[in-house]
């Protein structure tokens, strides 16, 4: 029982403890600069978050604004904040404040790869600060690090304080207490060795170590240029050259061996490293002597000439002078200079040799298995020329000679001087430049090209025909260099802008003309027929006498009109009413009611008088009177309807008879009738010339001569 109660004392004992420890660690510790504030107030989202405590060791809070809150205690910091805010909010009872995270600020300057401010935890030390900096610079003195830091003073003034501590006995010993405590807002500034001097150069040590033996010997060789480990290199009698450049590290990539330098003795001399090395005669080596210099040049210095050298330029991988001997061929000096670039235009490689000649080459038609595709012979002294490929979209013509150049005007997207091939076709020319547009006259293409008499011929070519009967390519027409192929636009509609019809060639169009909407000149094929041309002109108009269409055939020897019924074929659909067209054809649609203008008097009939419309009209026996004052448009206000007179015209005499329409109207007796036929009269004359009118007319003026005569008889 004894031990238990012991137990449970101890137990409270560190509870407690802990608790006042904890609580006096919370009143100790003091706000810094870049620590993180937590506030916490149910309810409110601008507050329930973490605040940065700035450079001036203050938080910014929404509704209250500026709070400065550095050096306080937690419990300090928690008063000032809710004293503050108890001016905006009325329910504080659940605000919490306190440190989120405890964190320094500090700025480190000087020979550090990346000097400026940095965070750090707590406790950070200086190690940890220079790694955030990506560590010290080659060159740093870490001796004599400073460590500057801000006192407030008792009168509060300001005061820097400086520690210099040795950064260097610490990665030598490992011992922390060399190195000073940080604090916020300490400055740490890592000078330059005196020894690195007014100009930043690179320091590798282990350079240091490779660039030679003997830098304070006066007997000393000097190596240097493209090798690659120059410097000052001990004196050793029956010492070669080869022996010093292989001490040097050997030569570099760029080294000009066939031009390196000795000074031996104060005598200069040129030693051709290659040379040696393909004959291995030790009589040219050069003597080694004390203090001799070795200089080594780049090869871009020496310019590569001889009697073994083939030059090659242009678009190639590694453009320069290449040594050559008899076995070497074409493909190895292609070869060795990286071969052609992306650029490079490889069906138009020139060979030029010594002589002036210059031999072309297609490596293009080579590597495709082409017959008769020769690779040309290398000699020492030619020089091969890789041009670069032409862009579509460049527009200087120095690019592509006019020798292998065809044009393309016209309707394509990207008209212009197009470098031509023997492979190509026309097809493939066609694609290059984007294809025909949307306006292109596809069945007329126009192919120029230059003839053995040093003229041109002209050929026409219907890529819809070759399209439609899916002919081969045999077919196409030959495309030869310098030949120019243009491509028609199809004209627009003639009644917006005539000025297109000069465009469009007779021989490929149809005139419409007479009673259409848009009459003009419209282009044709042969797919199309009759009515595509009507209704390009919009078809007829409301005046067409589409009963008598003309149509006039001009591309025959001799003269032919032929006639369709129009409204005919509308009423039976027979196709074979309709007549067939074809190019430079002429259509005419007469006007409605004015054919008899084009009849004789024996075919039509005549209609006088009173009449809406008088005039001649056509007639047949299926017709009757009724029907002509229909056509004529009936009769006029104040005919005489009961003496509508029909002048017969017989074989033999006139005759005439008369035909009471008020009658007829009340009987409907359609015997009365009387017969028309060809070549009749009819008269409507008007009411005033009726007998009943005339006796009225007597009348009246028999009563005004009557009372005239009273007047007078009176008087």
């Amino acid at each position: 029982m004894m031990i238990k109660q012991k137990l449970i004392f101890q137990l409270i004992f560190v509870i407690l403890v802990c608790f006042y420890s904890k609580a006096a660690h919370a009143q100790t510790y003091t706000v810094q600069v870049g620590d993180i504030i937590k506030i916490s107030l149910p309810g409110e989202e601008s507050l329930d978050k973490t605040f940065d405590v700035d450079r001036q060791g203050r938080i910014y809070l929404p509704e209250v604004g500026v709070i400065t809150i550095a050096k306080l205690t937690e419990d300090e910091m928690e008063k000032r904040v809710k004293r503050l805010l108890s001016n905006a909010f009325q329910d504080l009872l659940n605000l919490k404040v306190y440190v989120y995270k405890r964190q320094i600020m500090i700025n480190v300057l000087g020979y550090v790869e990346k000097p400026g401010e940095i965070i750090l935890s707590a406790n950070a030390g200086i190690q940890h600060a220079l790694g955030a900096v990506e560590g010290l610079r080659q060159g740093a003195q870490l001796d004599k690090i400073q460590l500057r830091r801000q006192i407030i003073a008792d009168d509060l003034t300001v005061k820097t304080e400086t520690l210099v501590f040795n950064y260097k006995q610490y990665l030598d010993t490992g011992d922390e207490s060399l190195l000073p405590t940080l604090q916020s807002l300490d400055v740490i500034f890592v000078p330059a060795s005196p020894k690195t001097g007014n100009v930043e150069v690179e320091f590798d040590p282990s350079k240091v170590a490779d660039s030679g033996d003997a830098a304070s010997e006066r007997d000393a060789i000097k190596v240097f240029g493209e090798v690659n480990s120059p410097g000052s290199y001990s004196y050793k009698e029956n010492l070669s050259l080869l022996d010093l450049l292989m001490r040097s590290g050997g030569v570099t990539r760029y080294a000009g061996v066939e031009k390196i330098r000795v000074i031996s003795n104060n005598n200069p001399e040129v030693f051709d490293l290659k040379g040696y090395l393909d004959s291995g005669d030790e009589s040219l080596l050069p003597i080694i002597a004390a203090g001799t210099t070795v200089f080594v040049p780049k090869q871009e210095e020496e310019i590569k000439t001889g009697a073994k050298m083939v030059y090659i330029m242009g678009e190639v991988a590694k453009p320069g002078a290449y040594e050559g001997n008899d076995t070497v061929t074409f493909m190895d000096i292609l070869a060795n200079a990286g071969g052609p670039t992306r650029f490079a235009e490889s069906r138009q490689i020139r060979v030029i040799k010594t002589n002036g000649e210059v031999i072309p080459f297609d490596l293009a038609a080579f590597t495709e298995g082409l017959p008769n595709t020769v690779v040309p012979q290398i000699a020492a002294g030619d020089a091969i020329f890789v041009p670069e490929k032409t862009d579509m979209n460049e527009k200087s013509w120095l690019k592509v000679a006019p020798s292998r150049a065809v044009r393309v005007i016209g309707e394509v997207l990207r008209p212009g001087r197009i470098e031509w091939s023997d492979e190509m076709s026309l097809l493939d020319l066609l694609a290059h430049v984007g294809g025909p547009t949307a306006r292109a006259d596809t069945s007329s293409i126009e192919i120029m090209t230059p003839n053995e008499l040093g003229g041109n011929s002209v050929y026409r070519f219907s890529f819809d025909q070759y399209m439609k009967n899916g002919m081969a390519d045999s077919e196409l027409p030959q495309i030869q260099a310098g030949a120019t192929i243009r491509v028609h636009d199809l004209p627009q509609d003639p009644s917006d802008n005539k000025a297109q019809w000069v465009r469009q060639s007779s021989e490929k169009s149809i005139y419409i003309l007479g009673q259409v909407v848009a009459p003009g000149r419209y282009m044709f094929t042969d797919e199309m027929h009759f009515l595509d041309i009507l209704a390009a002109a919009d078809g007829p108009n409301s005046d067409a006498d589409i009963h008598n269409i003309r149509i006039s055939h001009r591309n025959k020897k001799y003269a032919k009109v032929s006639k369709l019924n129009l409204a005919l074929y509308f009423e039976t659909g027979d196709e074979n009413l309709l007549p067939r067209v074809t190019m430079g054809d002429t259509i005419y649609i007469p006007e409605k009611n004015r054919e008899w203008l084009d009849k004789s008097k024996e075919s039509t009939i005549r209609v006088l008088g009173a009449i809406n419309k008088p005039g001649r009209y056509k007639f047949n026996d299926t017709m009757t009177l009724l029907d002509l004052l229909a056509e004529a448009g009936g009769t006029a206000p104040g005919a005489y309807l009961e003496k509508i007179t029909v002048v017969n015209l017989t074989c033999c005499e006139q005759q005439s008879t008369t035909f009471d329409l008020t009658e007829f109207s009340k009987t409907a007796n359609f015997k009365a009738l009387p017969v028309l036929r060809a070549g009749d009269t009819v008269y409507i004359p008007q009411e005033s010339e009726s007998t009943m009118a005339k006796a009225r007319v007597i009348l009246r003026d028999v009563v005004e001569i009557a009372s005239i005569a009273l007047l007078f008889g009176g008087l």
